[in-house]
């Protein structure tokens, strides 16, 4: 069957030694997210488009040992042609088609059999609808290391695709919540969309950030800002945090850049970007949702990789022991902060 008819296109493999990351480094991304059947079968086209769907063929290598962001795009194979089902977003659905591309092109396979299938805003609307919960100006922490965050004997309730917990700390109404599959880039925007319209007073994002000033040693400090470069303009939210979390210690602010995905972080766009302080998908997405739908927005970040200077923590060795540890420390911070921002 052909794969390139209607809205799809084509996925292009990124010049290799252009790119921040190391070549090694960067294989060693794409095999720990490229589905187990691309890296083990050859395949007449691949295609990715916008689904989720945990009933096709589960991914060898989604992680294990954490509760959320466990879970990869699945693939269905017909004959000789794969689906690859990535959850419905546009950036998701193009930074998936650019590791499957990448990786083949790296290990001497044809890249052209790839393409990808941006997805309708009317289906990536309706895949974050699914998200349910009774908000009544809660404050909602969303993201990554929540189990670090929650109290100890709090009890996860299950959704679709997603868990949460509701607490109280000083007063004020917090609900956890993580999900199991990516939100990745404008999927984040539209979760914050969802969570004002279902009540929330204000959004914080825990996750990881690039940082583009070379000082900075991975897995040592926070980040935490108000704006955001989003297609070269900036967007400015009203944060959650306002002066609050900058005043702690080993908390670093500056420019946030959004950039819809780490492949095409390359020596030329870190030219453009190197007077800016960090990078990652959802943080701009998120803060222009929470400022058009007039709800508060922080995020709070381990800043997890540089890509300006190569040290020896990075993307293609988060799970290591070590990496491990500073993280865990660095949560515990974010945990303490919230609370203290609460009081």
């Amino acid at each position: 069957m052909s794969l390139l008819a209607g809205s799809a296109l084509r996925a292009d493999p990124i010049e290799v030694n252009g790119h921040t990351m190391p070549p090694d480094r960067l294989l060693r991304y794409l095999q720990i997210k490229a589905h187990h059947l691309i890296q083990d079968h050859d395949w007449d086209s691949i295609h990715v488009v916008g689904g989720y769907d945990r009933g096709a063929v589960i991914s060898a290598h989604e992680k294990t040992g954490k509760l959320f962001n466990i879970e990869r795009p699945t693939a269905d194979a017909h004959g000789r042609d794969l689906i690859v089902k990535a959850f419905p977003g546009v950036d998701y659905v193009h930074h998936y088609g650019l590791i499957i591309a990448t990786y083949l092109e790296m290990v001497g396979k044809d890249a052209s059999i790839v393409s990808y299938e941006p997805p309708t805003p009317a289906v990536s609307t309706d895949a974050v609808r699914r998200l349910e919960l009774d908000l009544n100006g809660d404050l909602v922490v969303v993201g990554w290391g929540l189990a670090h965050l929650v109290p100890p004997d709090g009890v996860w309730n299950r959704g679709h695709g997603y868990a949460w917990q509701r607490t109280r700390i000083h007063g004020r109404d917090v609900v956890f919540l993580g999900y199991q599959h990516s939100i990745w880039g404008d999927v984040a925007g539209r979760v914050v969309t969802r969570l004002a319209r279902l009540g929330a007073g204000d959004v914080v994002y825990v996750g990881k950030v690039g940082a583009l000033n070379p000082a900075i040693e991975p897995n040592t400090l926070l980040a935490t800002g108000n704006t955001s470069l989003i297609d070269g303009a900036p967007v400015t939210w009203n944060d959650f945090f306002a002066d609050f979390a900058v005043s702690q210690p080993g908390v670093h602010t500056g420019i946030h850049v959004t950039s819809p995905s780490i492949l095409l972080e390359n020596r030329a766009w870190l030219a453009e970007h190197a007077d800016h302080a960090f990078v990652d998908p959802e943080i701009g997405p998120m803060g222009a949702a929470a400022r058009d739908a007039d709800i508060g927005f922080g995020y709070l970040h381990v800043i997890s990789n540089n890509l300006a200077r190569h040290y020896p923590a990075d993307l293609s060795n988060e799970r290591n022991h070590d990496v491990l540890q500073r993280r865990a420390a660095l949560i515990t911070q974010i945990r303490d902060i919230i609370t203290a921002r609460l009081t």
